[in-house]
């Protein structure tokens, strides 16, 4: 769909409310996540799940620690990760839609699944500010994802420019490794033509306590030169040669080591989607984000977006009422499943020593502490 249809095909019952959201979007600074969504540009699901797309690839996750070379296995382990930004950020979307916001998760929400071998849990740990923590596990393999990301929007332009403020942790405990990784920024474009679509931007780290250390450069196609999605990764260690893996984060990618001849990296575009296998939402708990939006997502699928509206106000009312009572009752919300920790229990001195390696352009994107699981 073009850009021009994705304006056609606003609901006439919504033209109105997406001219006033652009005129909201034209004056507004401060906090974007406070701003009210036009219901057509919503996407039925909530923003928690999108914790799960760290397993997006749950074979490759699970390959991390297979070789018993710490260069193999730290090459792996970029393999595994932009296979994951593809699944947040691209492969997610069906072919020919555009991207939509997701529900903002209410407090103490949850998402529970399972892809491949890997057990999936994701919990809203915070809500001023938004902050989601997950636990990802593949018990046969010893491998472990911890970590938590929030989000830091603003408006630039036409565009959404969008901090990740969070880190994404991986243990390998036959290994006994541990990986560091920071996270990309992200711009959302063509929002003024109801076509919002995703760049990442910016550099993200990663670290390994076998020393080896990636910057990861993202660029995106100019008015002259270059491709959409594209990425650079930058391999050193004290023990080896640079290394450079570059090609697109949706697509094909290859690996150049020790000035050798460039040889094929990832090839995403022949890797199928693993379905997160999710209980039925009679089975789930009363906050589990899909039994939380339910009659939401019912009504955007019917496109019956005032029933949508409706729905969401009724929840959004709910929680403010409850933090309402909490904070009259000076009672203070503790998460069940995670607690948050010194970031040192979670990735040891990684963090200090993508701060040593990383250029004066380095932004700490890492945020305070760490979450601990604790079921």
């Amino acid at each position: 769909m073009s850009a021009d249809n994705a304006l056609d095909s606003i609901p006439d019952d919504q033209q109105g409310n997406f001219s006033s959201f652009l005129k909201t979007l034209a004056s507004f600074t401060g906090d974007l996540s406070a701003l009210t969504c036009p219901s057509f540009l919503l996407a039925p699901i909530s923003l928690l799940e999108y914790s799960s797309y760290w397993a997006d690839q749950p074979a490759l996750l699970s390959a991390v620690g297979d070789s018993d070379s710490e260069e193999e296995r730290f090459y792996a382990a970029i393999r595994w990760f932009i296979s994951a930004l593809n699944g947040s950020f691209a492969s997610r979307l069906p072919k020919g839609e555009w991207e939509k916001k997701p529900f903002n998760p209410i407090l103490g929400e949850e998402f529970h699944c399972s892809l491949g071998d890997a057990k999936v849990t994701c919990c809203q740990v915070s809500h001023h500010p938004p902050v989601s923590a997950f636990h990802i596990r593949d018990e046969k393999k010893g491998v472990t994802l911890l970590g938590h990301d929030g989000q830091k929007t603003r408006f630039s332009g036409t565009q959404m420019l969008v901090d990740q403020i969070g880190y994404c942790s991986l243990k390998l405990e036959a290994r006994d490794e541990t990986y560091l990784f920071t996270l990309p920024s992200l711009s959302v474009n063509g929002i003024w033509y109801a076509a919002p679509y995703v760049e990442l931007n910016g550099t993200s780290y990663i670290q390994s306590s076998t020393g080896f250390h990636a910057s990861i450069v993202y660029t995106t196609k100019g008015w002259i030169s270059g491709e959409f999605h594209h990425f650079k990764a930058t391999v050193t260690n004290n023990k080896a040669a640079a290394a450079v893996i570059e090609g697109q984060w949706t697509g094909k990618s290859t690996l150049t080591k020790h000035k050798q001849s460039p040889v094929p990296f990832l090839d995403l575009t022949e890797v199928d989607r693993c379905q997160p296998q999710v209980p039925a939402i009679s089975e789930q708990g009363e906050l589990e984000s899909r039994r939380v939006w339910e009659k939401v997502s019912v009504a955007l699928a019917a496109g019956d977006y005032m029933t949508a509206s409706s729905e969401k106000s009724l929840i959004e009312n709910a929680q403010r009422a409850l933090r309402k009572e909490r904070q009259e009752q000076n009672i203070a919300w503790e998460p069940t499943l995670f607690k948050q920790v010194q970031g040192e229990e979670v990735y040891g001195n990684l963090r200090q020593q993508i701060l040593e390696k990383a250029d004066s352009n380095f932004v700490d994107t890492l945020g305070d502490g760490a979450w601990s699981f604790t079921s």
